[in-house]
């Protein structure tokens, strides 16, 4: 009997959906992805958010005046990278296009906190009342590679 592959081997995935896989540890788990938009001197500008699914869509809250922001205004691009911590070797690479959603409510950062901290995000991070307008950025996947 052959030994299981290791997550090393498993083979790359190409396709405009998400996993199963990856979809289960979007809902599961308490994931931190990384956030490449271009930088208005056309660099990556990189940033770690929560996330949260919709579907196959992609969502996190940021404010008007953070960079991420003002980038997917000026260029709606968008590369969200999932890689699990724990399994270093499995990752999920998600470009897309990227809405801005006004959220005045700020409903999806309280309920990004409450699953990450327990805490409405007001009471974990206090300063947030000073924060500047908060948007929903909502990625509509056009590629998905990766192992997860």
């Amino acid at each position: 009997m052959r030994p299981p592959r290791s997550a090393f081997y498993r083979s790359v995935t190409d396709t405009t959906v998400l996993s199963d896989e990856l979809k289960t540890y979007l809902d599961e788990e308490k994931v931190y992805a990384t956030v490449a938009t271009v930088g208005p001197n056309g660099h990556p500008h990189l940033t770690v958010v929560w996330i949260k699914r919709e579907g196959d869509e992609l969502l996190f809250s940021t404010t008007v005046s953070r960079q991420q922001a003002k980038n997917l205004v000026r260029d709606p691009r968008i590369t969200v990278m999932v890689n699990p911590p724990e399994r270093p070797f499995l990752y999920a690479e998600v470009r897309g296009t990227a809405t801005t959603t006004p959220d005045p409510e700020r409903a999806l950062p309280d309920e990004m906190s409450l699953k990450y901290t327990g805490k409405p995000y007001r009471e974990f991070n206090p300063a947030s009342v000073d924060d500047a307008e908060r948007v929903v950025i909502r990625v509509s996947p056009t590629k998905v590679t990766g192992r997860l």
